[in-house]
């Protein structure tokens, strides 16, 4: 018999993913950590996801809380709730865990994940993404996933005139 919401099992609270960090470390897993804002999911977000996914063995989404979305991209936004959106984003096959942060970058979950990888989209360069140094200083690495011209939320949001 199939749980009716497994995916509520892959949104963490700190608390409980130091319990699952410390199991997959055990276990040798490379941890893969990326994050966004994720508000309209599109194709772009499903690609960058499927190779984030594809450089170790968890991934681990790091999600922009209402409040840091509101604070980054403006009163308009989030569109959906953090509630939605970590449900969304846990519900994908190859996504291993979602934790809601509430700070403006996500560098205190990366201090306390320390991911094998750090993956961010390639509107960024190593130089650029929250946390590089902390996680390279650990031994990890940071990749940049390519981004596919024109998907975007922005984008979306854009053509629908909201």
């Amino acid at each position: 018999m199939r749980l009716s919401n497994p995916h509520q099992q892959k949104i963490y609270t700190k608390e409980s993913l130091a319990k699952s960090l410390y199991k997959w470390k055990f276990f040798g897993k490379k941890i893969v950590f990326t994050n966004g804002c994720f508000d309209l999911l599109h194709a772009g977000h499903i690609h960058s996801l499927s190779q984030a996914a594809a450089l170790g063995d968890v991934l681990i989404v790091g999600l922009n809380s209402d409040a840091s979305v509101k604070r980054l991209k403006g009163e308009r936004r989030p569109l959906q709730t953090e509630t939605d959106r970590a449900t969304i984003l846990a519900s994908l096959y190859m996504v291993d865990a979602v934790i809601i942060f509430e700070n403006d970058t996500p560098l205190e979950i990366i201090e306390f994940i320390l991911p094998d990888v750090l993956a961010k989209g390639g509107d960024y360069s190593p130089e650029t993404v929250v946390g590089a140094k902390e996680v390279i200083e650990n031994g990890g690495r940071v990749e940049i996933i390519p981004l596919i011209p024109g998907l975007s939320t922005t984008r979306l949001e854009q053509s629908l005139k909201i």
